[in-house]
């Protein structure tokens, strides 16, 4: 006989009591080319323009 699913621990319970890791962006310069970098490994599109790179970077922490 199978128990139910909730009578199992939870596999990594360690990985749930964590709060998920805060975003940190900043901006990156490639050559002449800016792009928007996040902590989370996230790279925005190369951009000319550093505003556009910092609105990338606000698109992807915003909820």
């Amino acid at each position: 006989m199978v128990p139910p699913l909730d009578a199992l621990p939870p596999r990594h319970p360690q990985l749930r009591s964590q709060p998920p890791a805060p975003h940190i962006t900043s901006t990156a310069e490639r050559g002449s080319f800016c792009l928007a970098v996040c902590s989370c490994g996230w790279t925005g599109p190369a951009r000319r323009s550093r505003d556009l790179a910092r609105k990338d970077a606000s698109r992807h922490t915003a909820p």
